[in-house]
């Protein structure tokens, strides 16, 4: 217990302390732009730069001239990432305990304590509030998903200058007046261009609200955060674009899970001793062969989106170039959580609708999504490295050094680093107090010694999630996890990551004083947090579906 005691009073000084700037003198000029990428419910291993057959040479030559983080982490879900990564603490510290608010259900996720509110509160800050406060212009354009009942809750009111996007969870990518339809600075506006896409227009948006801050001073920095809604379904993607994909998966999933394992263990993303963990669902050739086009058809769609992001994001580069400002921009791209397996094994909504501009929710299904974790267990909801692994690619030509440029990284950070590390290349600091508000430490780390080519681990501290009951602590090399169950609220599993990544090898019954050591380390953050058991979280929504049908 004493060694337990020693490492929280650490891991709780090196948090407070995170987020300080390095450079307490005046800023200097020239700090660069920041542009963070963010994609929407994309496997590990889609990208081509991480083994994926998608075409996607733009990601790639960021990734060729840059890095490459082979163990960053998101928070499992879409919302409870945002959350984290907008802030630089734990979604729970955010009020986002659990999920956001929807259109159709404004105190949805509104449990009445503070760290289940369904949207951000007022103890922490965005990233676009620390930067405006230091002098940047801060944009948005895609998805908000961090508040939606009224517009105290929205993007303008919580630092960015301007926004163009969806302030919900997910919409048609043609057509997206439902469930809410697109916003533009505070204002709900109607889609009328039959060419229209969220994808280009969020892009098109991005650049011309770089363009406008750099007309009213060519001097200021910015911030841009591209929310992307790709490839999260609807599956809707241009004709032309699924056309390049028809007929490239009717060898199926099998085929495609190996093919991508043999590849990126050739390329070091994952290490010759990891097993490829088990295949979730059936083999292919038990579909008949009309289902087979189905799902070969389901998976072209998918790709497309992938496919058509990534045109997009070498649209946003080419202009950088253009605008002689690329070399002082720092770029981040990563996923917001692991593939998607909801819609079931072979996807929800009417095939009639897949390569058309309808549908809203067609999903691609859990067979594909087991291929796009190559080769890790789990998907989106779950903490396995499956359902929080995400690509991680970083360029910054200004710090990366020539002869890194196209390396890999293996030393492991997760969401709240990038609020750390703007914090780090802005040349400011972290608030403790915002607008006579009290605000939460930031849990993160600045990577910029990483990005300088330093090795030294980021992370001595035990870093954490939970997300609907399932779990996780990473301590080093080893990572203790837990996948809800009602039968058993917590039976944790112990892997060593760096032998056994894909997580085939359960140690919790063989090193069980480690066990021991991270789940008392677990709980502590969790008591801490205020991170209440999941089953006490049903219970709470169960009493307020009831109240709510008795009023």
């Amino acid at each position: 217990m004493k060694k337990i005691s020693l490492l929280l009073i650490a891991s709780y000084f090196l948090i407070n302390c995170a987020g300080e700037k390095r450079n307490t003198e005046e800023p200097e000029p020239n700090r660069p732009n920041i542009i963070l990428i963010l994609s929407d419910d994309m496997g590990y291993s889609d990208l081509g730069c991480y083994g994926g057959e998608v075409e996607t040479p733009n990601l790639d030559a960021l990734a060729a001239n840059g890095l490459r983080f082979t163990q960053f982490y998101n928070g499992a879900r879409c919302c409870p990432t945002r959350a984290s990564l907008m802030t630089g603490c734990y979604p729970h510290q955010t009020g986002i305990g659990h999920m956001t608010n929807t259109p159709n259900n404004l105190t949805q996720h509104d449990l009445g304590i503070p760290e289940y509110r369904g949207f951000l509160n007022k103890n922490c800050v965005t990233i676009a509030e620390v930067l405006k406060d230091a002098g940047y212009s801060t944009l948005m354009t895609g998805k908000w998903h961090l508040g939606i009942s009224d517009q105290s809750k929205w993007p303008l009111q919580r630092g960015f200058d301007k926004f163009y996007g969806l302030i919900p969870g997910a919409s048609n990518f043609f057509k997206p007046e439902f469930p809410r339809g697109i916003t533009f600075m505070n204002d709900t506006i109607s889609v009328t261009d039959e060419d229209y896409y969220t994808t280009d227009a969020f892009t098109d948006y991005a650049i011309q609200f770089i363009d406008e801050a750099k007309q009213t001073d060519e001097e200021k920095p910015f911030f841009l955060y591209l929310a992307y809604t790709a490839p999260h379904w609807p599956l809707n993607a241009p004709h032309e674009d699924v056309q390049k994909y028809k007929g490239t998966y009717m060898e199926g999933w099998t085929k495609l899970r190996e093919t991508r394992y043999a590849k990126m263990q050739e390329m070091g993303i994952v290490d010759q001793e990891w097993d490829l963990s088990p295949q979730d669902w059936r083999e292919w050739d038990f579909l008949s062969d009309e289902k087979k086009k189905e799902m070969d058809l389901r998976r072209a769609v998918y790709s497309a989106q992938v496919d058509r992001m990534d045109q997009n994001i070498g649209k946003l580069v080419d202009h950088l170039k253009e605008q002689n400002i690329l070399d002082n921009t720092l770029i981040v791209f990563l996923n917001d959580n692991g593939a998607c397996a909801e819609g079931g094994e072979l996807g929800g909504g009417p095939a009639e609708q897949l390569d058309t501009k309808e549908g809203y929710f067609l999903s691609y299904g859990g067979a594909w999504a087991n291929a796009s974790n190559t080769p890790y267990r789990e998907y989106k909801h779950w903490v396995h490295e499956g359902g929080i692994g995400t690509p991680f690619i970083v360029h910054y030509p200004k710090v990366i050094p020539k002869e890194k440029h196209g390396q890999l990284v293996s030393e492991y950070g997760f969401l709240p680093d990038l609020m750390a590390t703007f914090v780090d290349v802005a040349q400011t600091s972290y608030p403790k107090e915002y607008n006579g508000n009290a605000i939460v430490p930031t849990a993160g780390k600045s990577l910029v010694p990483l990005f300088e080519g330093d090795n030294t681990p980021v992370h001595s501290e035990p870093i954490f999630w939970e997300h609907e009951g399932n779990k996780a602590v990473r301590l080093g090399k080893y990572k203790l996890v837990s996948k809800w169950s009602k039968k058993n609220e917590t039976q944790w599993e112990l892997y060593n990551i760096e032998t056994d990544r894909s997580e085939m090898h359960d140690l919790a019954f063989t090193e069980t004083e480690k066990v021991t050591e991270m789940a008392a380390l677990y709980n502590t953050w969790a008591s801490e947090n205020h991170v209440l058991p999941w089953n006490k979280v049903e219970e709470l929504y169960r009493e307020k579906r009831k109240k709510e049908k008795n009023q």
